[in-house]
């Protein structure tokens, strides 16, 4: 959908139009679910958070910018719901599902990873460093999971992600770089002990 047409949907809906808010909602909803998931954890939340997050859309799009994209704006209503949902500890879980891997003795490269076609073995081994990073992930803070989340596999930008998060460029760097490391150390901890 080109900006044009949303701000044609955002008009409409606007003034009234469910279909447009409709087809807004169908356009943006799987990343809303994908960043809600990665955030929370469970499908459910995710599911409810994603509900939730259109609701306060729908009643918000008046004052919504239409000289701006759509997509940094609801993911920013979402991370900030998510971010509010795990600093009120609503949301309580073990496992972040993301999918990352690391092959052996090789330093993850969030970046640049790349899905290869494992033997059984390797299979295996995937399996248990998948569990590893995203045991790791959930247990970064929150505003840390969120950098991780938006770069990481919503490919946003920094400036994308300052815009998202309503932080400057410089602290997003900053805690994307702290995110890391903190990753980096858990991961590393956890190799050592298993």
């Amino acid at each position: 959908m080109t900006p044009a047409d949303e701000r044609i949907l955002i008009h409409q809906a606007r003034q009234g139009n469910m279909e447009a808010f409709g087809a807004l909602v169908q356009c943006h909803q799987k990343a809303v679910f994908n960043v809600a998931y990665r955030l929370l954890g469970r499908r459910r939340d995710a599911e409810d958070a994603t509900q939730e997050v259109f609701i306060r859309a729908f009643y918000a799009l008046d004052r919504f910018d239409l000289e701006r994209p759509f997509a940094p704006w609801i993911k920013r209503i979402t991370v900030n719901l998510c971010l509010n949902w795990l600093s009120s500890a609503r949301t309580r879980t073990s496992v972040l599902a993301a999918d990352l891997g690391q092959r052996d003795g090789e330093r993850i490269e969030l970046d640049s990873w790349q899905n290869n076609t494992p033997t059984p073995e390797q299979a295996v081994i995937t399996a248990e460093q998948k569990d590893a990073i995203r045991e790791a992930i959930w247990q970064l803070p929150p505003m840390y999971r969120a950098v991780i989340e938006l770069r990481h596999f919503q490919n946003l930008s920094y400036a994308e992600i300052a815009d998202v998060l309503e932080r400057p460029l410089s602290s997003v760097k900053s805690d994307l770089f702290r995110a890391r490391k903190m990753l980096a150390e858990k991961l590393k901890a956890t190799m050592q002990t298993g």
